[in-house]
């Protein structure tokens, strides 16, 4: 997801002028949830790649790299701290250690599809990783569907940039995979949280009886 502070002219020449790293270093420092555009960087190789100026299998497998590395540190990082940090949060913000339980006890059971789809949400890329070493998904598991879905999701974006960057502007294929990123995560926002009002609601419905 592209941040409006670096202009899409800024991430060209980044690109141009360091080539596979840019790619390679924007998307695993993107997943460790520093604030770079790694999800443009690809769409930019993908594009470079698509007017033979860089080579499409090299692209590929950078973004793959990148993104496998980066899901893989998040994982550590939430693995061997990431309780601890969610218990203090819940301190400050009053959330109970019991309902954080229930939370993890929830994510747990849907870690292995958040992995591999999260790729294709904004921020969800970013957190997914480390939500599953908090829920002690294991490495083996959690290794498994992050590189599939590093794979899937690098390949969409470099192909698609490399196709569809020779009918339409680089301008144009930035801000549709942007808009959508955002739109999907609001909808799955929505379908998660709006079953949990709804049912908030019965319980309270149910005791006030």
């Amino acid at each position: 997801m592209s941040l409006e502070l670096i202009s899409l002219e800024n991430i060209q020449e980044f690109a141009h002028h360091y080539g596979y790293w840019a790619i390679f270093l924007g998307i695993l420092l993107e997943n460790l949830g520093i604030p770079l555009p790694g999800e443009t960087l690809t769409l930019v190789g993908g594009f470079l790649a698509g007017s033979n100026e860089l080579n499409y299998w090299f692209v590929l497998g950078n973004a793959v790299a990148g993104a496998v590395l980066g899901g893989t540190c998040g994982y550590w990082i939430g693995r061997l701290g990431g309780w601890s940090f969610l218990l203090q949060m819940g301190k400050i913000f009053r959330i109970s250690e019991e309902k954080l339980l229930n939370i993890k006890a929830q994510f747990s059971e849907n870690a292995a599809k958040a992995v591999f789809f999260g790729r294709f949400f904004a921020l969800l890329r970013i957190f997914a990783a480390p939500l599953a070493g908090i829920a002690d998904m294991s490495f083996g598991k959690f290794f498994v569907y992050n590189l599939a879905g590093a794979s899937a999701w690098a390949g969409v974006m470099v192909t698609l940039a490399f196709f569809a960057g020779k009918v339409v502007s680089l301008e144009q294929l930035v801000s549709w995979v942007s808009h959508f990123a955002i739109a999907a995560l609001l909808i799955l926002v929505a379908l998660i949280v709006i079953p949990l009002w709804l049912e908030s609601r019965q319980v309270k419905r149910a005791a006030g009886e």
